[in-house]
Formats: C-alpha cells, sequence, structure tokens
C-alpha cells in the first residue's frame, strides 16, 4: 500500500478545506482525495492498488450527526452514516419499507454489514476484473482512454443496461435498487456548506464516453442523507436477488418492486429498480407504465419484463442475463402481487 496522510473532520462544512478540494477537479478513482467511513470498499481497492489517494478524510466522526432513522407521514429519512445492519433491523423498515430492508439483509455479510454505511454502500464501485485488476491496462473506467477489456474478456457478470461501447461494467450494490425504485431524493452537503437534494435516480452517470466519472457528486461533495416518500406502495413492496450461492454473493440479476392495488386488483402505482445486470441502478419506468391499468399476471408480468429489457446490449458471456433478467422481474412481480394485504 503506498503512503497516504489521514484527515479528520468533525463537521461537514469542515471536509473541503480538510482534503483541499480543486472545485475544477472531476471525482474519479485517482482524485487525491477520498473520503473514509466504514470503509469497506475502499480499502480493498487501496490494497489492490486501484485507488491510491494521497489524502484520505476520515468523517466517521460525523456518524452522530447523520446516523439518524425516521419516519413520518411524510416518508422515511436514513442518515447516510447508519451503518446497514442497523436499517436492515430496523423495525419500522422491516413493516412499512419492506424492499429496503431486505435489499440489505441480502447484502454482503454480517461483519460487513456491521461495518459499511449507508452512503458508502451506494457508492460502491464496480466488481468488473479488469477494473479490479491493475495489471490489465485496458479499463476506461481505471485509466480513461485505454480500452475495455471485459467486452472480449471474461464479463459473465457484467452489465447489459445502460452500456456503452466503452464500458459494460456493472453497478454491483443491493439497496440503491431499493432507493431508485422507490423514487428516493439524496441530501448533499457541498464545499460551500449548503444543502442540496436530487433525484437519486440522478446520482450515479451511465457510462457513455465518460465511464470514469461515476456520479454527479462534485469534488467535497458528501452524501449526508436519502429521503424515500411515503407512498401505499411501500408496504407491498419486496427485493428479489438471483446469485450464484445464496450465502454470500453479489446479484447476477435483482429486481426492486413495489406496488399499489386499486379494490378491484388493479394496479395504480407500480414501481420497478432493476440491478445486477445494470450500469447504474436502474428505474424501469417502461416497465412500470407497462402495469398501470392491469391485474397482475403471467402475462401482464412478461409484459412489462419485455419493456424492461428491450433495450439489452449482450457481449459473450453475459448473453443469458436478458433472459435472466426478465425471469427475475416477472417472479418478484408475481410475489409482491401475492402478499397479504397490510393495514
Amino acid at each position: 500500500m503506498r503512503p497516504f496522510q489521514l484527515l479528520s473532520v468533525q463537521q461537514a462544512d469542515e471536509v473541503a478545506q480538510c482534503a483541499s478540494f480543486d472545485d475544477a477537479a472531476e471525482l474519479t478513482v485517482t482524485s487525491p482525495a477520498q473520503f473514509l467511513a466504514g470503509g469497506t470498499n475502499l480499502l480493498d481497492l487501496m490494497k489492490l492498488g486501484v485507488m491510491t489517494p494521497e489524502r484520505l478524510v476520515d468523517i466517521s466522526p460525523l456518524t452522530a450527526a447523520h446516523s439518524a432513522i425516521e419516519a413520518n407521514s411524510d416518508g422515511l429519512k436514513l442518515g447516510a452514516f447508519a451503518h446497514m445492519s442497523d436499517a436492515a433491523d430496523h423495525p419500522v423498515l422491516r413493516r412499512d419499507y419492506p424492499v429496503i430492508a431486505q435489499s440489505l439483509w441480502k447484502a454482503a455479510s454480517p461483519q460487513l454489514r456491521n461495518m459499511a454505511t449507508l452512503g458508502g454502500n451506494v457508492l460502491q464501485r464496480t466488481r468488473c476484473l479488469y477494473f479490479r485488476d491493475t495489471s490489465w491496462q485496458a479499463c476506461n473506467k481505471r485509466a480513461p482512454g485505454s480500452g475495455c477489456a471485459a467486452k472480449e474478456g471474461v464479463n459473465r457478470r457484467l452489465a447489459v443496461l445502460g452500456v456503452s461501447e466503452h464500458c459494460i461494467a456493472n453497478y454491483p450494490g443491493d439497496f440503491a435498487i431499493a432507493l431508485v425504485a422507490l423514487g428516493a431524493e439524496v441530501e448533499i452537503v457541498g464545499t460551500s456548506g449548503q444543502t442540496r437534494r436530487m433525484p437519486f435516480e440522478q446520482l450515479h452517470r451511465l457510462p457513455g464516453d465518460t465511464p470514469h466519472l461515476e456520479t454527479a457528486l462534485r469534488p467535497g461533495d458528501l452524501i449526508v442523507a436519502f429521503h424515500v416518500p411515503a407512498g401505499a406502495w411501500t408496504r407491498r413492496s419486496l427485493y428479489l436477488k438471483i446469485r450464484d450461492r445464496a450465502s454470500y454473493d453479489f446479484a447476477l440479476a435483482s429486481a426492486a418492486v413495489a406496488l399499489e392495488f386499486d379494490a378491484q386488483g388493479v394496479v395504480q402505482q407500480a414501481r420497478i429498480g432493476l440491478g445486477g445486470f445494470v450500469a447504474k441502478p436502474w428505474r424501469a419506468h417502461e416497465a412500470e407504465a407497462a402495469l398501470v391499468g392491469k391485474r397482475i399476471d403471467e402475462g401482464s408480468a412478461n409484459l412489462a419484463a419485455d419493456a424492461a429489457l428491450a433495450g439489452a446490449v449482450v457481449s459473450g458471456e453475459n448473453a443469458f442475463k436478458p433472459e435472466l433478467g426478465r425471469r427475475t422481474l416477472v417472479r418478484a412481480l408475481l410475489e409482491a402481487a401475492a402478499l397479504p394485504e397490510v393495514s
């Protein structure tokens, strides 16, 4: 591991000064300063030599100020410094927002959930082998302009939605898929100390021709909370994760589904997020629109799945993923529709 300077902050408005962020810089894996909270992803990448920051800014002293989990009639607020395990075990989430609790329970191991923060979790980086192994020079996400070795290489786990000719890396997380499905917002403190919100769906960027720019965050931006709006659909929700092994693995395909029916069992609202085979947390708007006004059965679920995967682009070993994605979404919709009524 290369030497680095370890700094610490006590207030959110100290972050920019402490880290010496350049407002004109781009936030990439090679940025000279990086935030350290739980460290479960960052430290791995530093050990591999993928990330080599000059300065680590320890933001864990901010935990007390930004780790609360609060729910009211307007919705849910999740402090970004809350640990994954705290949110997964929270009784309000398990009862009123099961898709969020399930996405956290099915992620990582108990030890990692006890360390990892919600904010760090949504910013975790791809598990693409060519990104994580620096002996491979061709990785546009790690070294812009170098090429994409994954396109002709080992790519079974990689993305088929949102990809570009420059990158087919997939987003590996679970929690973010639930957030994007529920139309969450992310709360950010910037370098000026001002707080702003943005739709969670806009936080991550598609690779396009700049796959090294992964999010819409600016240097010095600090995620402090997630806001999930209230809705009748949040209780009739679930997270389905398909993986090679059930004990601990990243998704080959996943679906976060939340549904609202009228008294006749017709869909009033459908919220769908997709993961595992996507370049970023994916809101399946076309699939949602295909379900509104219909009853959920095999036929309507298959039509929605076809709409969700219509833009899939395969690369060699991941040619099975569009069909796996369709079947995953169909199963998730049918299971969500069969959930008992909640009061």
